[in-house]
């Protein structure tokens, strides 16, 4: 899609190089900020799970325990697709094109990826069949898993926002083959636990805009000339792969 580019300062190759200049120092700034809040975040107190929590996967049922698969750390992709789902959330389906990839170089690190979600195994299969993706995928259906670490809620938690302006969420649920309370009855995050010596601790989470590690392409528009582009308020643009 072309359109004609807003108008914007014009420079001089020199005013250039000075102004970005300053802006590197930001950056620079920026990124020891971030280094920073990920020795914070490495350094929160763990806590040990009580609760069993059983997953119903390719190689048959598994406890949370040997999902680790070998490994000592896990992160868990709390992905949007609910029990009645019939297609996963078209953000969550950006982002596993970006996070697909990376598996393997996780696995490298001692982490183990997967993602969970509460939809049926063989819809979940179905589904990363028709994305092509090929990151470990799993059904916590019958369990409180995805309740437990604020990733599903109960129709009593969702009722107060089926009230207000739902925006763009009836349009989200029809391309998941659901209704409204169905699709925000699912929530996206990213869950992080360790295993030592036997024992599983939750270590970390995160949701909202601390997800956009996951849609790797933001980083790439922030730096475009147009950046994210998306209006005010944001159009709801993003769309699965195959269905641009």
């Amino acid at each position: 899609m072309t359109e004609q580019m807003t108008a914007h300062r014009i420079g001089t190759r020199e005013e250039y190089e000075a102004a970005r200049k300053e802006l590197f120092e930001r950056e620079k700034e920026l990124t020891r900020a971030n280094d920073e809040l990920g020795r914070q975040r490495r350094e929160l107190p763990w806590v040990r799970l009580e609760k069993d929590y059983s997953f119903e996967t390719d190689e048959g049922t598994k406890t949370l325990a040997e999902l680790f698969d070998g490994r000592s750390q896990v992160l868990v992709y709390h992905f949007m697709f609910g029990p009645e789902y019939e297609a996963g959330c078209p953000v969550c389906s950006s982002g596993a094109d970006t996070f697909d990839g990376a598996v393997a170089h996780l696995n490298a690190r001692d982490v183990t990826f997967l993602c969970v979600s509460r939809g049926p195994l063989e819809k979940l299969q179905a589904y990363k069949r028709r994305m092509g993706w090929t990151f470990p995928w799993v059904s916590s259906q019958g369990s409180d898993f995805n309740f437990d670490f604020g990733a599903s809620h109960t129709a009593e938690e969702i009722a107060p926002f089926l009230e207000r302006d739902l925006g763009p969420v009836p349009e989200l649920a029809v391309e998941c083959g659901t209704d409204p309370a169905g699709y925000m009855a699912e929530g996206p995050g990213l869950s992080a636990f360790a295993l030592s010596d036997g024992v599983v601790y939750h270590t970390y989470s995160t949701y909202a805009r601390g997800l956009e590690i996951m849609l790797g392409f933001y980083g790439l528009l922030d730096r475009a000339p147009r950046g994210r582009n998306e209006g005010d308020p944001p159009e709801l643009w993003i769309r699965r792969h195959d269905e641009y």
